[in-house]
């Protein structure tokens, strides 16, 4: 069978807060006819990024086809929750056009793509293309790449260094595995810093693929769907630092999740989300917090020390229950020290 003949499959790739999920609700109010549907894969158990999702829901893409997974990363869990998810979603009463994947932030996408060549799904779907975000402004400044020249020398000098920090792995791992990198939040990094960035991830990428900047999450659906890449029939072109490794763990993160009161002061609670990226290492905090004497819930998501709320929706007749969860490196995730700073 021929890969267009398939169901196409976009995997939407990214390091913490790069803006997957600013993409898909893009993607999914622009969705050039196609009925569409998201599979999310979060760290954690709040499920955060699919709630927010569910609010764009219509007849392209309805509720039913939007399906959160939180027992872990997909690619590691691919019996008991992939290859049933994916199963489930193509025997919908309307079958899709266009599944939407958006991976955990902490996600490796070769062992993913490998998934799609498991039997009860390869005749019947494709990689339409591996799609990564990486963060304009973080790239440019260095956080998450490094300086492949010296890196590079220091490895010929001495093959045993390793100077990669697991996050680099994990950027990097996206990155090569990438058929298209969009650069989020041009706009705050700017011409001069979307150009660092891109002539960094130039230096990382094994092929010549398309970066693109993004803002906001709006790009021309026609640019980054449809790309027919059949991605995993094309492994051997997406090196990954876990190559010849049987599986792969994420124990270099650690989450929790913290349930608050109703909050009386957003401005006291704005400042102690930040104080997590200064005193307890948080790279990410996402939630939703019930505020006091508001019908609407609001949602919070910081990235180190970028923080952005906004009231979204209703609470209806869902329970007014405040829940943060924290994403960390493992080992600097202190539950007890992340609530008292919150409660505090």
């Amino acid at each position: 069978m021929h890969p267009l003949s398939k169901i196409p499959v976009t995997v939407i790739t990214g390091f913490l807060g790069a803006g997957k999920t600013t993409l898909i609700r893009h993607l999914m109010q622009n969705p050039q006819g196609k009925r569409l549907a998201v599979l999310v894969n979060e760290f954690g158990t709040a499920g955060v990024d699919g709630d927010i999702l569910k609010t764009c829901a219509d007849e392209n893409c309805p509720v039913e086809n939007i399906v959160e997974l939180a027992n872990g990363c997909i690619c590691c869990t691919v019996a008991d929750d992939f290859i049933p998810t994916i199963e489930a979603l193509m025997a919908l009463p309307e079958a899709p056009d266009h599944i939407l994947i958006e991976t955990s932030g902490l996600a490796l996408p070769k062992p993913l793509l490998k998934a799609f060549d498991w039997p009860a799904i390869r005749s019947r779907i494709t990689v339409d293309g591996v799609i990564a975000l990486a963060d304009a402004e973080a790239v440019a400044a260095g956080r998450f790449a490094p300086d492949v020249d010296a890196v590079q020398a220091q490895r010929e000098a001495d093959d045993s260094l390793d100077h990669d920090t697991p996050l680099a792995e994990v950027f990097e791992d996206q990155i090569s595995c990438a058929d298209i990198v969009l650069l989020s939040k041009a706009d705050l990094a700017g011409e001069d810093g979307v150009a660092r960035a891109r002539a960094v991830i130039e230096a990382e990428m094994p092929r010549i693929v398309s970066i693109l900047p993004m803002t906001e999450g709006v790009i021309d659906p026609r640019v980054i769907l449809g790309l027919g890449a059949a991605a995993e029939d094309d492994l051997d072109a997406r090196p990954s630092h876990h190559d010849g490794a049987d599986d792969h763990e994420h124990d270099d993160f650690d989450s929790v999740a913290i349930e608050l009161d109703e909050v009386e002061d957003v401005k006291a609670l704005e400042a102690a989300v930040l104080r997590l990226a200064r005193e307890q290492n948080a790279l990410r905090v996402k939630g939703y917090i019930a505020v006091k004497g508001k019908p609407m819930r609001m949602l919070v998501q910081a990235v180190g020390m970028r923080l952005r709320t906004q009231f979204d929706r209703p609470w209806g007749d869902r329970p007014r229950r405040s829940q943060l969860v924290v994403i960390g490196e493992q080992g600097r995730v202190d539950a007890a020290a992340i609530r008292a700073v919150l409660e505090g």
